[in-house]
């Protein structure tokens, strides 16, 4: 074999062998952004499920919050028609004048204190679901957007 024949042969094998290790390689690349991707992707919906886990927790705690603001406006209206109607009572079939008088002292009374316990037990639930919301949720809330994204490679805290 002549030299002009051998050099062009060396460079082809050398480019055959450059080829192979570029496409070796390029198959690394892949496989490892596939890899990364799916790292990304399970980032990502771990961060969505929280996400929702939270938007949950708060509807939850307005619906309990409505619940017992709901329930005792629904407790206050039958509450008021049995006083309205035993107070009512009172006042049409009683003969006693001075009677009479006390019992409508004593409905005035009855009714300011039950419209003041009522618009307690309200802002209390209200104050109680600030209070929760502030705690529970706002630190939840502070947590999730501390975390960054694509962060899975840190441990996982429970706090």
């Amino acid at each position: 074999m002549s030299t002009s024949l051998i050099i062009p042969a060396v460079l082809l094998l050398a480019s055959l062998i450059a080829l192979g290790f570029t496409l070796s390689q390029l198959q690394a690349s892949r496989r490892q952004l596939r890899i990364l991707n799916a790292r990304r992707i399970a980032a990502q919906s771990d961060i969505q499920k929280r996400r929702m886990e939270l938007e949950e927790v708060r509807n939850r705690a307005k619906l309990l919050e409505d619940t017992v603001s709901g329930g005792a406006s629904a407790v206050e209206r039958v509450h008021k028609a049995i006083s309205n109607t035993t107070f009512g009572l009172i006042d049409l079939f009683s003969r006693d004048e001075e009677f009479r008088q006390s019992a409508r002292k004593a409905r005035d009374t009855h009714d300011q204190t039950s419209t003041t316990v009522y618009k307690t037990v309200r802002t209390t639930n209200k104050a109680l679901h600030i209070l929760a919301d502030t705690l529970i949720i706002g630190k939840a809330e502070k947590q999730l957007a501390s975390r960054k994204p694509g962060g899975s490679d840190s441990p996982k805290t429970g706090k």
